[in-house]
This record gives structure tokens, C-alpha cells and sequence, in this order.
């Protein structure tokens, strides 16, 4: 009697096995925090968010099951955006994301302990956000829209798509570094 009894122990063990492991507990979704420059009604702006939020598709991240986005656009006011950049913080980001040299810049003194990445800015190196390109340290990396290091590339492809240029100017413009309040 003893048999039987251990051997139903089994089988019902081996069926009830698979129903524990498919109640795994899901991974809980990232959530990522975006401050851009612009003001909210800005198509360019909009532009941005439904781009960004097209890449993540296609890399696998569905947006309300595995990540969530909270996004303030600041409208290039300082105070405001620093507002913004704290009320983010609040909800506890993953990662949090800019698109302008001035965002980076309240961002930059703002997030520590997260991963900041930073769009459309100009000069990443001259404007303090990262000491190299190739490996940023700290929390802050990103994509620049113009590196001064570039220009050899870019004359590389004028000579390639238009070959009768003789001669080229180009004119750089460095400000002075932001003030933020």
C-alpha cells in the first residue's frame, strides 16, 4: 500500500511540476524618462517620440508590457526643465534620455546613479558631457549631431558625391558653455 501511495505522490509531483514553473513571476517592465527641449506642440519634437518609439518596437520592447515612457518637454526653459528632470527622477527611471545641449546640461547635474543618454547634441567632449567618444565614462553616453573631428569624413563624402568641387569653407561656431540656473 505503501507503493501505490508514493508512486501517486510522483505522478501527481511530475503533472503539478510545469504549472509552478509557468507562474514564474514576469520581469517587471523598464521605465524610461525623456526631457526634450522643445515645447510639447512642436513637430519636430513629436517626430522624435514616434521614431524613438518605433526603434524600441522593433528591437522587442512593447511599450506598456515590458517599458514604459514618461516624457516632459521643456520648451528650453531652465527652471522648467530642471522642474521636470526632478519630477522624473521621482518615478524612478531606468534610464533617462535628452536631446539638447541644454537639457544634457541640468540632466548631467541632476542624474547620478542612472544612465543618461543624450541626442542632437553638439560637441559632447567641448561641452563637458563626455572625455571620449569612443568610451564615455561615467553614466552619460549619447549620439552628437556634430563632432568637430568629423570634418575629414565629411570632405571625404563631398569629394565623393560631388568630385568638380575645388574648394570648401566651413565656418565653425563655438558659444560660450551654458549657463543654467
Amino acid at each position: 500500500m505503501r507503493r501505490r501511495e508514493f508512486i501517486s505522490f510522483l505522478c501527481s509531483a511530475a503533472v503539478a511540476w510545469p504549472i509552478g514553473v509557468g507562474a514564474q513571476q514576469r520581469e517587471r517592465a523598464r521605465r524610461i524618462g525623456v526631457v526634450l527641449g522643445y515645447p510639447e506642440t512642436n513637430p519636430n519634437a513629436q517626430l522624435q517620440v514616434t521614431a524613438f518609439r518605433e526603434q524600441l518596437q522593433k528591437l522587442g520592447w512593447i511599450e506598456g508590457d515590458n517599458f514604459r515612457i514618461d516624457i516632459r518637454y521643456g520648451a528650453d526653459d531652465p527652471k522648467r526643465i530642471r522642474s521636470q528632470a526632478k519630477e522624473l527622477l521621482g518615478l524612478k527611471p531606468d534610464l533617462m534620455v535628452s536631446n539638447s545641449n541644454l537639457v544634457t546640461t541640468i540632466l548631467q547635474s541632476e542624474v547620478r546613479n542612472i544612465p543618461l543618454v543624450f541626442v542632437s547634441v553638439s560637441d559632447p567632449i567641448g561641452s563637458g558631457f563626455v572625455m571620449d567618444l569612443a568610451r564615455p565614462t561615467g553614466n552619460v553616453t549619447g549620439f552628437a549631431n556634430f563632432q568637430p573631428s568629423m570634418g575629414s569624413k565629411w570632405l571625404e563624402l563631398l569629394r565623393q558625391i560631388a568630385p568638380q568641387v575645388e574648394r570648401v569653407g566651413l565656418y565653425i561656431f563655438r558659444s560660450r558653455p551654458i549657463s543654467v540656473i
